[in-house]
């Protein structure tokens, strides 16, 4: 599990750094960046709890430009919201439980190491269909202002 979520850190990151000369990228990193907040290890004391369970960001909106990494827990049989639309696209990826996704009027269930996209302006969304809780990354770039 380890690996996998390493491989969509990585490429998640791999965006930011292909996208900006390298010049812009290594004045960038030599003075904003370091080891201390580019680490960033799980601890219940920054959850951010939720009516069904609770989520974790690695990477706020704020950290880099836009682009974000959080974790979402889910307890069973729910969801932390009704699908909804936004202009931003979007990843999902699970890392432990059971998924149904919502695209556009259509379902799927999938269970751990499993991606869902949604394009921008769809209406889509994620629920617990298990008996157990469902944990899973969102990865989504958010327009900064």
């Amino acid at each position: 599990m380890r690996s996998a979520v390493f491989i969509l850190i990585s490429i998640f990151f791999f965006f930011r750094v292909s996208s900006q000369p390298a010049n812009a990228l290594k004045d960038t990193a030599q003075s904003k960046y370091t080891i201390q907040n580019c680490v960033n290890e799980f601890t219940l004391g920054k959850i951010e709890s939720t009516k069904v369970g609770y989520q974790y960001w690695f990477a706020d909106k704020d950290f880099i430009d836009g682009r974000t990494l959080k974790m979402s827990v889910v307890a069973p049989h729910s969801a932390t919201h009704p699908p909804h639309s936004h202009p931003e696209d979007e990843f999902f990826f699970v890392l432990e439980g059971k998924a149904e996704f919502y695209l556009n009027g259509q379902t799927k269930v999938a269970g751990p190491y499993t991606s869902f996209y949604c394009p921008s302006h769809s209406t889509h969304g994620i629920r617990n269909v298990g008996d157990s809780v469902l944990k899973y990354l969102v990865i989504k770039k958010y327009e900064k202002n």
